[in-house]
């Protein structure tokens, strides 16, 4: 059986985004394992084979997959300068048919962060989501009182939609979740609640 392989490369001023790689594995378990601490007070509970070469083959084999099958879109972000691994960016539960949304999920190194590395990379998604894959609606999730990710999600055209009970689980919890949302045909205005 023939397998079609769709390869997406995304560049901005600064980053390549693409799918991650097998050759990956130590760069990000090394970027992951040095980022613990900043980055698991806001994700789910990792596995305890979460930094293993076998849990990143499995991730890269879900990433080819979901391109593949338009479910999802994982991809890295690489400092162009350098080739440096910065973090993720994944738009996910891509739905079809009258929905035409998908869900962002994004991470970043603790050495890389606040310096508008991801910015750039939901600009890049966004612009990917809209105009090639054709969704009308991203939405986005974060915990309420992390306030970096709100400002993230702000300044990037996202706007505050309300917030969802016992949305994920966070460090083996149920939490709520506050909700954004940019839409393509985007009329709304500034939203300052929540």
């Amino acid at each position: 059986m023939l397998r079609i392989r769709r390869k997406i490369r995304l560049e901005t001023e600064r980053l390549t985004l693409r799918a991650p790689i097998h050759s990956d594995f130590r760069t990000w378990s090394n970027l992951r394992y040095e980022s613990a601490e900043f980055l698991t007070k806001w994700e789910p509970t990792w596995s305890p084979d979460h930094l293993t070469r076998k849990a990143f083959t499995n991730r890269v084999y879900w990433a080819q997959r979901s391109i593949n099958s338009d479910s999802a879109v994982p991809l890295f972000l690489e400092r162009r300068s350098d080739g440096a691994l910065l973090g993720a960016i994944t738009l996910d539960n891509i739905r079809r048919g009258p929905a035409q949304t998908g869900t962002l999920g994004y991470w970043v190194g603790q050495q890389h962060a606040r310096h508008g590395y991801m910015s750039e990379a939901i600009a890049a998604m966004v612009h990917f989501a809209f105009e090639r894959l054709d969704l009308s609606r991203l939405e986005a999730a974060c915990l309420p009182e992390n306030k970096a990710s709100r400002g993230l999600l702000e300044r990037t055209g996202f706007k505050y939609e309300g917030v969802a009970q016992s949305y994920l689980q966070i460090d083996g919890r149920w939490r709520t979740h506050v909700l954004y949302s940019a839409l393509r045909m985007d009329r709304r205005g500034r939203t300052d609640a929540g």
